[in-house]
């Protein structure tokens, strides 16, 4: 149960749209960013710019961020869940470009701390051909999922276990996004 009421009832808005229905007024902002972020014009695919997200969360524990954006990830990109799950427990490993492996170093270096991303990271994303683009939006994807996954977690909002409400969730926001994605709920 939720630290706070959140007017609504949690298994039907668990996790973040609990609380964003709670505060509209800063769900926009919120859903506004990661659309930019996400899903909007980028040489990242959604998919690979969703792996970010769902790597960041796993790293900071968030078990809702990390299931949403592993199943968003997992409906984008070719590999699918075996992929994304890959990904997390082993980039270095995992079957994804050099450049997306070093994109999501800088990532992790994020997480534990932004003073971490080193000029050696940058520098690697960018021989791997990383552009300046790139590096901008793998920190600011990081930076704000750590904020996302600490207003979830923070508000001790619900997590289900079950798999399908998450392929559900990911099946909506591909295809109205994250702005829309409250009132297609």
């Amino acid at each position: 149960m939720a630290h706070i009421d959140l007017g609504v009832d949690e298994r039907e808005f668990p996790g973040i749209t609990g609380p964003m229905t709670f505060r509209p007024e800063t769900a926009k902002p919120l859903n506004e960013l990661a659309e930019v972020l996400l899903r909007g014009p980028h040489t990242l695919s959604p998919g690979e710019r969703e792996l970010i997200a769902a790597y960041v969360s796993g790293l900071n524990e968030c078990r809702f961020c990390c299931a949403s954006h592993s199943a968003f990830a997992a409906a984008q990109l070719d590999g699918g869940a075996s992929l994304v799950d890959h990904v997390r427990a082993d980039p270095d490993g995992a079957p994804i470009s050099a450049k997306l492996r070093a994109l999501l170093r800088i990532a992790e270096a994020v997480q534990q701390d932004g003073r971490k991303v080193t000029t050696d990271l940058v520098d690697a994303a960018r021989a791997e051909g990383a552009t300046d683009l790139e590096i901008h939006d793998t920190v600011l994807i990081a930076a704000a999922f750590c904020m996302y996954n600490r207003y979830v977690d923070g508000l001790g909002t619900l997590a289900p276990d079950n798999a399908e409400r998450y392929e559900q969730s990911a099946r909506r926001i591909v295809a109205v996004g994250y702005v829309n994605s409250l009132t297609a709920a």
